[in-house]
Order: structure tokens, then C-alpha cells, then sequence
């Protein structure tokens, strides 16, 4: 049966740029190829409801019509990707709007900063002032992906743990589901995640429409953890949140 708009779809890609960069990958092998893995990811396949922006749009509109099992390719043009570079987001600022952000260092070409809730890149550093470009990294580029359409998803609990793993990068959360109630089991570490703590009520109300079940819980589980185990623990989940806020930020875009 062919893949269309509201279904979860399993997937397997490689996202590349500049004729064979790659940028993007759930093969855990090629990201450690090409230089881009990370030990916090998450590899072997995103769930995604189609038609629901949570990829690129031309990435998107290519599952439509296919059937699972599908493997292909597509080049996207910058329009239906990361959009076209606008010249309005690249501003040139004084040193001092970013001492808080550059403590004792100093700015450099390609440094990465964060100026009222926006992320950009210093292009070019003039005296006390910098240029800094606040477009997506891969705004006005072509890009390409080879993916595989690996499964189409019927059961609800697939779904549920599916959609969850894909906006927080924590997999095969307890849950239960029944025709009138979702139950996630949420574990200790989401305590810690920022992006959760944003997207949790985004994600129950995307569960409940798109299943056609009319409640949802969220049931948070708290076993002890000894204070020093806890702040180990906290560090890397919140440095990992703030990058998983960006990509939802650029998904949604």
C-alpha cells in the first residue's frame, strides 16, 4: 500500500551537500567515516509522520506515493530544504554584544554564537565588530538524500516510542497504549532535557490527534539516585539538549 500523508514511517538516509559531503546520517558507521558522529546520537532509523514537516519539505513530499521497503535518491533544490540565504540575517555587531558569550577569548571566522535565542556563525571579525551570519549552515545549498523507506508503522506503541525518540534521542520509552489512553513512563534523565521540558505538550497533543486517542499521561518514575551519580548524569543530557533544540527549531522551519 502506498505511503501517504498521517502515516509513521521508518527511515534509513544520508543526507549530503557539495556533491558528497555529508551532513546528516542514521548509519552510525558512515557518520564515523565522514567525521560527524556523535557518542549522544541516535542511529538506526528516525520514525516520522508524513506530511508533518518534521524533515525537510522535499524530503517529505518524496515519501508520498511510495511503498515500504522503497530505497532511492533525491536532489533537493535550496528552496524545499534549509531555504534560500537571506542577506537580512547576516548583521554586523559590536565585540561587546558578545562578551558574555566570548569570556576571555577572542572572535574568529566560524565561531558559533548565540545572540537572543538565535544561533549564527562569525564570518568575518573588522576591529571591534563582527559579522555574524545567523542563516541555517546549509541555507541556499542543493542538497541530496538516499533513503529507505525501512517500515510503515501500525502499531500504536511502535508510534508512540517512534515520535518520542525522535524529537528527545532517548529510545524504547515504557509505554502503554489502549483505545482511550496513552501512558509514557517517563524515565529520570528527561528531568534534565530541555527540549522535553519545551516539546512534551507539542508531542502529547501531535499523539493524540494523529492516533485518535482522546488521553494521554505522562507518568514520571523517580528510583534514587545518589547526588553525585545524578550530577554526572545531568551535565551531558543538558549539553545534548541544546543541540537537539536546533535541529527541532530547523525541523520546524
Amino acid at each position: 500500500m502506498a505511503i501517504e500523508k498521517g502515516d509513521f514511517i521508518k527511515i534509513q538516509y544520508t543526507g549530503k551537500f557539495n556533491e558528497g559531503m555529508v551532513f546528516d546520517t542514521t548509519d552510525e558507521e558512515v557518520a564515523k567515516e565522514n567525521g560527524i558522529y556523535t557518542p549522544r546520537g541516535v542511529y538506526g532509523g528516525d520514525v516520522v509522520v508524513v506530511g508533518s514537516g518534521q524533515t525537510i519539505k522535499g524530503l517529505d513530499e518524496d515519501f508520498e506515493g511510495k511503498e515500504e521497503g522503497y530505497s532511492g535518491s533525491i536532489t533537493v533544490p535550496a528552496e524545499k530544504a534549509f531555504g534560500p540565504h537571506n542577506p537580512a540575517l547576516v548583521e554586523t555587531l559590536s565585540v561587546t554584544k558578545l562578551k558574555d558569550q566570548l569570556k576571555d577569548q577572542k572572535p574568529y571566522p566560524g565561531m558559533g554564537i548565540e545572540l537572543n535565542g538565535k544561533r549564527g556563525v562569525i564570518i568575518q571579525v573588522i576591529g571591534r565588530r563582527v559579522r555574524v551570519d545567523f542563516n541555517h549552515a546549509l541555507a541556499g545549498k542543493e542538497v541530496e538524500y538516499e533513503y529507505t523507506i525501512e517500515k510503515k508503522l501500525e502499531d500504536n506503541v511502535e508510534k508512540v516510542k517512534g515520535l518520542i525518540a525522535l524529537y528527545t534521542g532517548i529510545e524504547d520509552i515504557e509505554t502503554e497504549v489502549t483505545e482511550d489512553l496513552i501512558q509514557i513512563y517517563t524515565p529520570i534523565e528527561l528531568s534534565f532535557n530541555q527540549r522535553w521540558l519545551v516539546s512534551k505538550v507539542n508531542i502529547a497533543n501531535e499523539l493524540i490527534e494523529r492516533l485518535g486517542i482522546p488521553n494521554l499521561e505522562y507518568i514520571e518514575r523517580h528510583p534514587y539516585v545518589p547526588p553525585e551519580e545524578e550530577a554526572a548524569a545531568a551535565a551531558p543530557v543538558e549539553e545534548e539538549s541544546e543541540a537537539e533544540a536546533e535541529e527541532a527549531e530547523q525541523s520546524e522551519e
